[in-house]
């Protein structure tokens, strides 16, 4: 995964070159007599019809996260990973009895957020406050999460992996929210909507190709399916349980059947999704969009399968296994080795295009939040609309400033986790060997429990260190310790 394949790093570039110009387009697009009102900055003048309002809410919906985590899911445990196919499945219907009223108070009253709809609704300040903050606080690890689907992709490409420093290492995730704050700042939700279009027909083509093209090479769908099946069906030595099945057990009916339902009521809770309903320009564009976005759980079914295709790929299983078992590596690993490269560039940029859209419009939403329902409510009851504006482009700023860095620390607490892992297979390999005293291996276990502490599960130490107990080892590992190196590499 350190090797930079030149054509799909290019097919990436460019993709991402056409959406920033596409973003700072959006500026113009459609322009407002009064682009300091927020309504225009925030809900792109409440303006979008029918076909813009069905790409906004499928790129918001529809994260480069979910094309990266339920193939992931489904990979590592089965039929479990298909709740998110369940969830959108029941959350339009609701969307469709309940999002028409939603919409039509808010455009009475003039309201850009869920939580001025509350404090309206129910008459309570602190109710109000309380939806905001936990919006706030919601969406910025979400915004992370996107992260997360770019880094996977960075990741297989071996972008940035190469490096040593820390901050070279995580340039390419800055650049990339730089310009994304860049256009976001100047277009407002205007930006997002138009780089929909691209996003989600890369998202499509990519979706269908793999469909096509992968199970032929895989030897067909009755060969996916049997490898799935087969590995599943094994123990997991941290569990004792078996991975997971390719239907849901009976004992997992009610918690699947439950996460389903709780999460189609809480979707349209989140700010980013609110935020897609209010920039409508009439009722019925919403009824519209409820009856046609199911087609995206279509699609999203077709996404889930790629775990199984990419759970039959004995080169995916490897990649996976040498990124710590890091599933969220499997679709892009699935993309490198079955796609020509310039294809894999295309499904590439599908992912990482798939982030940016999501990622302005939950940042949009949360600066929203901010200046009307903390900004204007608390400190600045007076505020002009210019002034709104001007607070709200430097809040989604602030956001997606706080989202990178929540990611970068996550990543760094992940790496953090793959040095203690990797210690804890040297130092069982040096005690087994017989390089380290066993009451040095005692101290060092002790000592590195203390610094970084993670459950470790005993069978799964020993099993690692018997599989790569004979492999060469850097003797300069345990210099440190005073074993030195006098059984060299075994």
């Amino acid at each position: 995964m350190n090797h930079v394949n030149v054509v799909s790093f290019a097919i990436l570039a460019a993709s991402f070159l056409v959406v920033t110009l596409i973003g700072f387009a959006g500026a113009r697009w459609r322009p407002a007599e009064d682009p300091m009102q927020l309504n225009e900055w925030g809900l792109g003048g409440r303006g979008f019809g029918t076909f813009i309002s069905w790409f906004l809410l499928g790129g918001d919906l529809y994260t480069a996260y979910t094309f990266i985590a339920v193939p992931a899911l489904v990979y590592a445990t089965g039929a479990a990973g298909f709740y998110a196919l369940s969830y959108t499945i029941m959350v339009f219907p609701i969307v469709f009895v309940f999002g028409p009223r939603l919409w039509s108070v808010a455009r009475a009253r003039g309201y850009v957020t869920p939580g001025e709809f509350v404090r309206g609704r129910y008459g309570s300040q602190g109710l109000g406050l309380a939806v905001t903050l936990t919006g706030i606080l919601a969406t910025m690890p979400y915004i992370a999460l996107q992260l997360v689907g770019i880094e996977s992709v960075l990741a297989v490409m071996g972008v940035g992996t190469n490096s040593r420093n820390t901050f070279l290492a995580n340039l390419p995730l800055v650049i990339a929210f730089a310009i994304l704050a860049a256009y976001t700042y100047l277009a407002g939700l205007r930006a997002p909507a138009l780089i929909a279009f691209v996003k989600d027909a890369l998202i499509y083509v990519t979706v269908i190709v793999a469909i096509i093209y992968i199970p032929g090479r895989l030897g067909g769908w009755g060969h996916i399916f049997a490898a799935a099946s087969a590995h599943l069906k094994t123990v997991n030595p941290a569990t004792g349980k078996p991975y997971g099945s390719l239907v849901v057990l009976p004992a997992g009916e009610w918690a699947y059947a439950t996460l389903a339902l709780g999460s189609a009521l809480a979707l349209f809770i989140y700010p980013h999704a609110v935020t897609g309903v209010f920039a409508a320009r009439q009722r019925d564009v919403i009824r519209r969009n409820a009856a046609m976005l199911p087609a995206y759980s279509l699609v999203l079914g077709l996404i889930a399968l790629l775990g199984y295709m990419a759970r039959a790929t004995p080169a995916v299983n490897a990649g996976v296994a040498a990124g710590y078992g890091n599933a969220q590596l499997s679709v892009p690993l699935l993309f490198q080795h079955m796609f020509p490269s310039w294809f894999a560039g295309v499904g590439y940029s599908a992912i990482v295009i798939g982030a940016l859209v999501p990622a302005a419009i939950m940042s949009i939403a949360a600066a929203n939040l901010f200046t009307r329902n903390i900004y204007k409510e608390l400190f600045r009851p007076q505020a002009t609309p210019a002034q709104e504006t001007r607070v709200a482009r430097l809040a989604s700023l602030f956001m997606k400033v706080g989202a990178l860095g929540f990611a970068l620390d996550a990543r760094l607490a992940e790496q953090l986790r793959h040095f203690q892992r990797a210690a804890l297979f040297r130092y069982a390999v040096a005690d087994l060997a017989g390089q380290l005293p066993v009451m040095r291996v005692s101290d060092r276990l002790t000592e590195l429990a203390a610094e970084c502490p993670l459950p470790v599960n005993p069978q799964v130490v020993l099993a690692r260190s018997r599989q790569e107990g004979w492999k060469p080892f850097a003797s300069n590992s345990f210099a440190a310790d005073g074993a030195g190196s006098k059984h060299g590499d075994r």
